[in-house]
């Protein structure tokens, strides 16, 4: 099972704004909708990687990247 701590998951959006921080959420729940999931490595692997992708075309940086 692959599950972020709530250390990891703030260090994520320490330094971002806000309004990146929710659409990133937005686009992660939407992923949800559309069927993805991070109950594997293999699932959370591709589910960062979409949302990396999706966001990276709004012009967002990668939310995962210290």
């Amino acid at each position: 099972l692959h599950v972020r701590s709530r250390r990891q998951r703030q260090m994520c959006i320490r330094d971002r704004p806000m309004t990146a921080h929710v659409i990133h959420l937005v686009v992660h729940g939407l992923l949800h909708l559309l069927g993805y999931d991070h109950e594997t490595d293999a699932d959370a692997a591709l589910m960062e990687g979409l949302e990396v992708k999706i966001l990276g075309k709004l012009g967002l940086d990668d939310p995962y990247r210290n």
